[in-house]
This record gives C-alpha cells, sequence and structure tokens, in this order.
C-alpha cells in the first residue's frame, strides 16, 4: 500500500514569527496583497501587527474584512471580487480557521475559474493549477488550516457544511505565532484547543491512519493533554505549546483524514451557528464510545498519550474507559458544554442533523461503519 504525505513548504514557529512575512513576499516575488481577516481582528489590533509590518515595509496590499466564523458561499464569492478589484497576485490570510478557509477558496477560484461556482469544490475538486499564493498566519490554536489540504464552507441555501480537499490549495507559507493568539478569549482558547484535540485523536484511529500519522497525532494529543488547561488560563507557554501541538496534528489529519466527530459537528454548525471547535469537543467523548470496538488497541496509546497513569495494567475495557474519561475531564476542566440542548440544538432536527452527517465527506475515514439511525443515537445520548 502506497501512503502520500502532503505538507507546505515553509513555516516559522515562535514568538516574533510575523517579521518573516515581508521577507516571503519578496523572495517569492509576491508584489500586490490582499488581506484577509476579521473586523475584530483589526479592531483589538491583531491583524494590524502584520499590516504595519507591510506598512512599514512598503508593501501595497488591499484589506477584506467581511468574514464570518463559518464562511459562507457568499463569503468566497465577495472575497473573489475583492481580490479580482485589487489586482492581488497573493493572500495573506490573518485569522482562525475560517479565514484562511475563506482564503483557500478565494485563492482556488482565481486560479481555477471553471470552479467560480463555489459548489463545485466540494469533495476532491478536479483543479488544474495551483491556488494564488497564500501566507497564512494563524491567530487561534485548533484547525492548523495553515498547513491542511482541507477547508469548510457553509452552504446557508441548504443548511449545511461541505468539505472541500484540494493539494493545490496548501498555504506556501506558515506563521505560527503564539504572540497572536494571547488574545483569545478563554472560550475561544478552549474550543479551538478541543478542535485540535479531535484533530488528533480522529486522525490517529481512522480508517487511513498509518505509522507516520500516528506517531504525529500521538505527539499532538501528549502536548495537548497537558498545555491546553494552561492555554486557556492565558500562560504563554501554554499558547506557545498550542500552536504547536495544532500544527502537528494539522500535519497528521489532513493526509489520512477524519471520522463522525466531524461529520457530526458540521451540521451543528451550519443549522445553528455554532463554533465549529464546540461543536466537535461536544461531540468527541459520545463518538469515542461508539468507535472502541472498532479501534482495536489503539485507545491504550491514546490513553498514555493524555497522561494516564498505569495504562499496560488495565484491560481493554479498562483503558478505553481510561482515554474516554481523561478526554472527557480536560473538556470539563475547559468548561466545554455536555449537552446539545445548551447549545439550542432541538430534538425535532435530529433526523436532519443525522441525515446530513451520514452524507459527510467525513464519514467514510471513521473507523466503525455507521448507519444514520446509530448517528441519531449518539446525538440523542448528548441531548
Amino acid at each position: 500500500m502506497v501512503n502520500r504525505m502532503i505538507l507546505n513548504e515553509t513555516s516559522y514557529f515562535g514568538f516574533g514569527a510575523i517579521n518573516n512575512i515581508v521577507g516571503e513576499l519578496k523572495a517569492n516575488n509576491l508584489k500586490k496583497v490582499l488581506v484577509t481577516t476579521g473586523k475584530d481582528l483589526i479592531k483589538f489590533g491583531v491583524a494590524t501587527k502584520v499590516t504595519a509590518l507591510l506598512d512599514e515595509a512598503g508593501v501595497d496590499y488591499e484589506i477584506f474584512d467581511d468574514l464570518k466564523p463559518n464562511p459562507t458561499i457568499k463569503n468566497v464569492q465577495d472575497g473573489v471580487e475583492a481580490c479580482k478589484k485589487a489586482n492581488a497576485d497573493c493572500i495573506v490570510a490573518i485569522g482562525g480557521g475560517s479565514t484562511i478557509d475563506t482564503s483557500k477558496a478565494i485563492a482556488i477560484i482565481m486560479t481555477n475559474p471553471e470552479f467560480a461556482d463555489v459548489r463545485s469544490l466540494e469533495g476532491v475538486a478536479d483543479t488544474k493549477n495551483k491556488c494564488l499564493p497564500i501566507i497564512a498566519v494563524t491567530t487561534t490554536s485548533g484547525t492548523a488550516a495553515e498547513v491542511t489540504i482541507n477547508y469548510v464552507i457553509t452552504d446557508e441555501e441548504k443548511r449545511r457544511k461541505f468539505v472541500c480537499a484540494d493539494p493545490h490549495d496548501i498555504p506556501i507559507v506558515a506563521i505560527v505565532d503564539p504572540d497572536l493568539s494571547m488574545g483569545m478569549p478563554k472560550g475561544l482558547c478552549a474550543s479551538t484547543g478541543m478542535d485540535a484535540l479531535v484533530h488528533a485523536v480522529e486522525g490517529f484511529i481512522t480508517k487511513g491512519a498509518w505509522e507516520m500519522t500516528d506517531m504525529l497525532h500521538l505527539k499532538a494529543i501528549e502536548i495537548i493533554g497537558r498545555s491546553l488547561r494552561d492555554a486557556v488560563a492565558g500562560d504563554p507557554k501554554g499558547r506557545e505549546a498550542m500552536a504547536l501541538g495544532q500544527y502537528i496534528a494539522g500535519m497528521g489529519f489532513s493526509n489520512v483524514g477524519l471520522g463522525i466527530v466531524h461529520s457530526m459537528a458540521h451540521p451543528l454548525s451550519a443549522l445553528y451557528d455554532i463554533p465549529h471547535g464546540k461543536a466537535c469537543a461536544m461531540m468527541l467523548t459520545a463518538v469515542l464510545k461508539f468507535n472502541a470496538p472498532a479501534t482495536g488497541e489503539k485507545y491504550r496509546d491514546l490513553a498514555k498519550a493524555m497522561g494516564v497513569q498505569n495504562v499496560d495494567s488495565m484491560s481493554k475495557e479498562e483503558y478505553q474507559k481510561a482515554a474516554i474519561d481523561a478526554i472527557q475531564k480536560l473538556a470539563d476542566d475547559v468548561e466545554i458544554p455536555k449537552s446539545l440542548l445548551e447549545a439550542g440544538v432541538k430534538e425535532e432536527d435530529i433526523p436532519f442533523l443525522a441525515e446530513s452527517a451520514k452524507n459527510d465527506a467525513c464519514t467514510p475515514g471513521n473507523p466503525r461503519d455507521v448507519s444514520q439511525a446509530e448517528i441519531e443515537e449518539i446525538y440523542r445520548s448528548i441531548l
């Protein structure tokens, strides 16, 4: 069997990493930048740390800041028009997964205009050209969009999210500067951090997992498991560790896929506008219980990575429970809600949610085959 690994070309890590942006623009002979970001990141002075560098260096740029937490088809279309109007030859994306996902779709359409119908990008689109060059500057520690080939767009008309996977969309440069994550509120830090843990856990047990990605995912789980509480408390070392942990998780799952935690989280975000990381975090342990029979001995390594002691002396049933309990304890400690009802989910919507999840692009990667009826049962188990 042949396994494929795709990673971005260049990444910078650590406090002050943003100082490499101008040099990378010059090295790649990029002249006109479309800066994609959110209004709040400008308002609170996060994005301006980057634009100040562009100003100082005399780099020509335009700003597109009309972005949503769950990016929509219209967001992408508006961004394409902004990119054309600016005559930009590259994108500097400053933000979390939503900003970088939107930027990927914009950049792909700019060089593959036959995919201007954003829905045509769903799944593995047969694009021919690399996207417009993207320098991805992450301000959260969750999605790892700066290193993945994936992005997710919301179809408001059909009340669903769709996943796109395209090797042509990967940013040429990733900037992972923990200083930009220091302003994250506690709740956002918790939900994005748990999203990173979901990536690592699902990537570790997915059907496509193999030795190299197992290595990446276990290390990511270890880092996140010991660092997320401190990161949520605002500790700089915790935030720095989370920036690395989420990136390592992205290196893995981007190449092997995910499972039904994401499949079930996507319609929750599309229908109720629940932040993606929060939706994933709420689904995680319920899905882990369902998947346990199909994961062999992997929960033993999962328990160890989560810091559980004396795992080797436990029975399979014991270490499976210990792994799930350790993950739930972390979710509880960073105040992730346990009940879908608390997030506004209505029981009468569960059949629609389950149908959407069953048809989601992440479902085939789940280690245990699942029916729509079983997905409904999982949703109901945490109402």
